[in-house]
């Protein structure tokens, strides 16, 4: 086969590959926004406060990385293209740095996992102890997506309605949150029967949502780190056949 012919085919494929690269890159940045400013999401509002900022680091980490990753796809695109040598060599650099820093995210999601998990469960705790203390205002917004949870989901407390005797802000210790029951009241805590109120707890629910975002960021991972080996392939392979192309034009 002919280097021009081959050239071709390369830079098809590379194309096709540096799109998918693109799209998996844009995953990245929309998971880091979402984490960073959406304040209507369980997980950024828990950790969002306090001493534990650690949504603010992953959401940094992930935004960094999705626009790495967008603007590499740009410069491998024109060098592609144009077949600019100086491009190619930019961009296979990008992909090394990419993919070291995605083997090191992959590795962060497996050692760090259950350790984000019991985080996770313990600041639960705290909300439910927290809630409806009147000299913790600014954490009402934790409380009204604990109650939406509470009642969309119908559970109550992370494991069941008797974590609720733990909460030491309630007029009488029979009380309990409101959203535990099927009637939207606009406060923080009712005076209702037990046997009125849901029976099942949220930890399922809680652990479903965890254990999908983590399956979900795990799965744009493995897929970057496979379109990669593709890409710095297909890149090491077109630099030189387009190196020959300049070297023996005639050949082409």
């Amino acid at each position: 086969m002919k280097i021009r012919d081959k050239i071709l085919i390369q830079k098809y494929y590379l194309n096709v590959f540096n799109g998918i690269f693109l799209a998996l890159g844009l995953m990245l940045l929309t998971f880091g926004l979402w984490l960073f400013f959406d304040r209507n999401n369980l997980f950024s509002v828990l950790f969002s406060s306090g001493a534990n900022q650690l949504v603010a680091y992953f959401s940094s980490m992930l935004l960094g990385n999705g626009s790495v990753i967008t603007f590499a796809s740009a410069v491998g695109f024109l060098g592609s293209v144009k077949e600019i040598k100086c491009l190619l060599v930019t961009y296979m650099s990008f992909q090394i740095l990419v993919f070291v820093t995605q083997m090191a995210i992959s590795v962060m999601i497996f050692m760090k996992k259950e350790e984000v998990h019991n985080q996770w469960n313990n600041r639960i705790d705290e909300v439910i102890s927290e809630y409806g203390n009147e000299s913790l205002a600014e954490q009402e917004p934790v409380w009204n997506i604990l109650n939406a949870v509470q009642h969309n989901m119908e559970c109550c407390g992370r494991y069941n309605v008797t974590q609720w005797e733990r909460n030491k802000n309630k007029d009488n210790s029979t009380q309990i949150p409101c959203s535990c029951i099927k009637f939207s009241l606009k406060k923080w805590f009712c005076d209702v029967p037990r046997d009125s109120t849901y029976s099942m707890g949220c930890e399922e629910y809680f652990n479903t949502w965890f254990e999908n975002n983590v399956l979900i960021l795990t799965a744009i991972t493995i897929s970057l780190l496979i379109t990669q080996i593709f890409l710095i392939t297909l890149t090491v392979q077109l630099f030189r056949n387009i190196r020959k192309n300049n070297i023996w034009p005639n050949e082409s």
